[in-house]
Formats: structure tokens, sequence, C-alpha cells
């Protein structure tokens, strides 16, 4: 399959790898690999780039004839890039994203007139390890083009992740919940924290955590903020930091133990 990739980032890059070599990982001739092409205006940014076509004119993309693109840009300029990209694909050609936040992707989706997939592999560079993806999980939406779900169904069921099938607005709800609470979380310690000279275990690795969220794209971090379903799961924190500072205030050991165990049976709950 011919396979271009918008964008030569972070997530860009490990699917320019992935797909590059995938045939050969799996046991196929090289003739049955993808043929993989990457699109970035800025060519410096493609130099670590390998088994891949190197595109920075649209001509370029006509000649390629793509039958999948990926885009794997920046959040803000997801859109925008399909809407530029568009009138030099084939008609044929399934578009995807990998957008973190799908807000306003399905109206563009259902308005382009392509057929068109979008998923969401919830992981990334900076926490996980990305030559074992056992344990960490993708989502498909589960509107959109059939073969397309199909494909990267397939993709990611050979990484060994956990697959779940979800529709757009499913998608949003459960961002808002494993992503804005751990962020707003971090937000909360990085705003308060002071310079520790003989910082302790758990100071450490929230610290990692905090560096880890703070090198993601700002704008990233600000949908998944402004995700409409992230104010009701922000609030909670709220209710929860008033309960516990009341505890803290009344020095209560007997509210303070129900707390602990209503926290661990919840902690225990997901584990399981």
């Amino acid at each position: 399959m011919r396979i271009l990739v918008m964008g030569a980032g972070k997530m860009g890059s490990f699917f320019i790898d992935l797909l590059s070599f995938e045939g050969l990982r799996v046991g196929e001739s090289c003739s049955g690999m993808h043929e993989v092409a990457v699109f970035e205006r800025d060519p410096r940014r493609m130099r670590f780039t390998y088994n891949c076509q190197r595109f920075t004119k649209f001509e370029e993309i006509e000649a390629f004839e793509p039958e999948l693109v990926i885009n794997a840009v920046t959040l803000k300029y997801t859109i925008p890039v399909f809407q530029e990209l568009i009138p030099h694909l084939p008609p044929t050609c399934i578009i995807s994203d990998i957008a973190s936040v799908k807000t306003n992707l399905k109206e563009f989706y259902e308005q382009s007139g392509m057929r068109y997939v979008s998923s969401h592999p919830m992981f990334g560079p900076t926490f996980a390890n990305l030559n074992q993806l056992h344990e960490e999980n993708a989502i498909i939406i589960n509107e959109g083009d059939y073969m397309g779900r199909i494909f990267f169904k397939d993709l990611y069921q050979k990484l060994g992740l956990n697959i779940y099938e979800y529709s757009f607005e499913e998608h949003d709800k459960t961002v808002a919940y494993s992503l804005s609470i751990p962020f707003v979380s971090t937000f909360v310690f990085a705003a308060v924290m002071k310079h520790q000279d003989a910082p302790g275990t758990t100071f450490k690795r929230h610290m990692r955590i905090a560096k880890g969220v703070l090198n993601e794209d700002d704008y990233l971090l600000q949908e998944i903020l402004f995700n409409p379903y992230t104010h009701d799961q922000v609030a909670q924190i709220r209710t929860e930091l008033k309960e516990l500072l009341e505890i803290i205030d009344d020095k209560d050991a007997d509210g303070m133990k129900a707390y602990l165990t209503k926290i661990r049976n919840n902690v225990r709950r997901d584990i399981s």
C-alpha cells in the first residue's frame, strides 16, 4: 500500500519506521512492504527519516498517488492540513488522523467527501517504550471507512496494543477522564512545588511525570483541557480537595481513614 505520513515529528517518525519495516517484521517479502512517503515543509525535520520518500511539495504527493494518508501533524493544524491536502489526493484515498482530541473532526470528515478513519494510539514517545507496547492502548473510532478501520486494527494488533472501539463522542469523553485528570493533577503539583535539595523518591517520580507532561505541545495540552467534557472531570478534583482539606483542618483521624479506604478501593478496582 502507498502510505503518506503528514509530519515528521515524534509520532510521524514512529509511523514511518513502523510502516516501512512492517512487511519484513510480519514475515512478508520485500515486495509485500508498504511504500511510505512523508510530507514535511521543513526539510530539516526529515533528516532522520529513513526507508521513505521525502516530499516538500504537493505536486510530489500527486505523483505518489497515496492510498492512505496518516495525518500526524500538531493537533492545531490537523484540519487545516487536510483542507490543503485533499485537492491533491486521488478520490479513492483514505484520510486518517491520530489526534488526541477529535473535536470538529467528525463534521469535517463528513463534509469532505473522502473516505476516512480516525484512531488514537494512547501513548507517546515521552513515556512509552515504543518497542514494548503490550501494556498500552489504542482507540479506533467506529465511524468511517470499514477497510480503514481494518487496516489500523491489524496494525495495532501486530504491535500488541489493547484496542478499543468508540464513537467520536465516546472517545472525547474517555480522553477527558484519562488525560485531563492526570494533566491537571500534574499542573497543580508543578504550580506549588519548590526546589528540593534532597528530594524523596515520591517527589522525584512526580517531577519526572511533570517534566514529561510539560514537554508536550502547548496546543495539545490546551485542547485536552478545552475538551467539552473536561470541566466536569476537573470539578471532581476541586470537590475531592475540598473534602480532604476539611479532614486535614479538623485533624479528623476517622475521616482520614475512611478517605484512604475509599481511594485505595478506587485504585484496586482500576488495577484489577
